[in-house]
């Protein structure tokens, strides 16, 4: 086979010799094996392999893209005739172009392949285990399964510019689903863990307990009253508040004018001590990485510094809408144009406990899942089904289900305040959370 860097290399030659001012190339290639089992029975035992590529060419300042899962050198001069006359026929887009920030990446290793590579005995044996100790708990009636995985990822990108660059990445993943109750009166809950290395991942069987014990913790919940109380949200779910952060700050978004903290750079968005950091270079982190979707070599960077709001997430053709620079934020496939979005990003932990955080609510919301994705980006109204526990005097009561919290992204931003819990596990984290005020609709 040959490597894949001369391959997209060759496409790029092919697409110059069509007629194109520049040109890159993306090849992705990727393996994974994946089980699931119920009631130790396999249910699905998958294994896929593919590669894709994508070519990207410029004639002028028109842009087109074109991408197969033919990956043959014999197809490559049809390919990149196919794209030049596309962009031949598509209006001028002012802002195309390759990154002028492309060039040379940090020598970091930042190990994201992990020579362990499971077998499907492995992942059955780990699956079985997740279950077994998810119905094992007192109050588990009923199991979703558990399941298991492995995959492994190559990215290459090549550039007309002269930028090449290689990303190898594995991944390992364990999962849990457990049910309590009986009838009408089931509660579902799970728990996951994903990591690069197999050796980082959660143990099975601490997956599948968490799940049995949050499924029969949320066992015969009650329907609280309509009111305006503080809401804490914990880590799994508050992760979800940075996921909205990260989209109103996306440079696409900001450029066309979509987002709400459009006019906000430069501003207190949130309260004094809160940091948000975007840390592409971490060691083992789920979305590590030594350069972007447009050969632009990332950065760790505060998105916001106490509270300020810093900086968006722009690639190329955002940054220039903008009159910035890139900041390496620019994701790739080989089907679409790079966009932006966060690598590893996460919320600094605050300087109290959780409980510390929850003690002086009188009464008080404690969520630990979000339904439905009723927020609008251009406004930042938010509004979202919930689940969790009532606090009462300081302390986690009865468990509440059926219910809605609203409010704006502002107003939570600004009321935002952290624990000390956080754990780096996922590519967005946070610790615990608590905002201010919020409006629960209840019965």
């Amino acid at each position: 086979m040959s490597d894949p860097l001369d391959l997209m290399a060759d496409l790029i030659a092919r697409a110059r010799a069509a007629g194109a001012d520049a040109a890159d190339a993306v090849l992705i290639a990727g393996t994974s094996l994946s089980v699931q089992r119920r009631h130790g029975k396999t249910e699905q035992l998958e294994r896929a392999e593919g590669r894709d590529v994508g070519l990207r060419v410029f004639v002028g300042r028109r842009a087109a893209i074109v991408s197969s899962t033919a990956v043959d050198p014999a197809g490559f001069s049809a390919l990149a005739e196919r794209a030049v006359a596309m962009a031949r026929v598509v209006p001028e887009d002012p802002h195309a172009g390759l990154a002028d920030e492309a060039g040379a990446v940090p020598a970091l290793d930042l190990d994201l392949d992990d020579p362990a590579e499971p077998d499907a005995a492995a992942l059955i044996a780990a699956a079985n285990t997740a279950e077994a100790a998810a119905l094992a708990v007192p109050g588990v009636t009923n199991s979703e399964g558990g399941s298991a995985g492995y995959g492994r990822t190559e990215m290459v990108l090549v550039t007309s510019a002269g930028f090449a660059g290689r990303t190898v990445r594995s991944g390992h993943s364990i999962s849990a689903t457990a049910l309590a109750g009986t009838g009408t009166f089931m509660q579902r809950d799970y728990d996951y863990s994903s990591a690069v290395h197999l050796a980082d991942l959660d143990d099975p069987a601490q997956i599948g307990r968490s799940a049995g014990e949050r499924a029969v913790a949320r066992l015969n919940p009650s329907r609280p009253k309509t009111g305006k109380l503080p809401v804490v949200f914990d880590p799994r779910v508050a992760a979800s508040l940075l996921g909205h952060f990260a989209g109103a700050i996306n440079g696409a978004g900001v450029a066309r004018g979509t987002s709400f903290l459009k006019d906000s750079m430069g501003q207190r968005v949130f309260p004094a001590g809160i940091t948000i950091i975007d840390d592409p270079h971490r060691r083992r982190g789920l979305r590590s990485r030594l350069f972007d979707g447009e050969g632009v070599a990332g950065q760790r960077r505060e998105l916001v510094a106490d509270g300020v709001l810093a900086t968006w997430l722009l690639d190329s053709r955002s940054a220039r809408q903008l009159g910035l620079r890139s900041t390496g934020h620019a994701g790739r496939g080989t089907g679409g144009p790079p966009s932006p979005g966060p690598t590893n990003l996460y919320l600094a932990p605050g300087t109290v406990s959780p409980a510390e955080l929850m003690a002086d609510i009188r009464e008080g919301l404690y969520v630990t899942e979000m339904i439905g994705m009723g927020v609008n980006g251009v406004t930042g109204d938010y509004s979202r089904g919930a689940a969790g526990f009532m606090i009462r005097d300081g302390k986690l009561a009865e468990p509440v289900a059926e219910i809605t919290i609203a409010g704006t992204l502002q107003a939570m931003f600004a009321g935002l305040m952290a624990a000390d819990d956080l754990k780096l596990r996922r590519g967005m984290d946070a610790p615990t959370l608590r905002v201010t005020e919020m409006t629960l609709a209840g019965s």
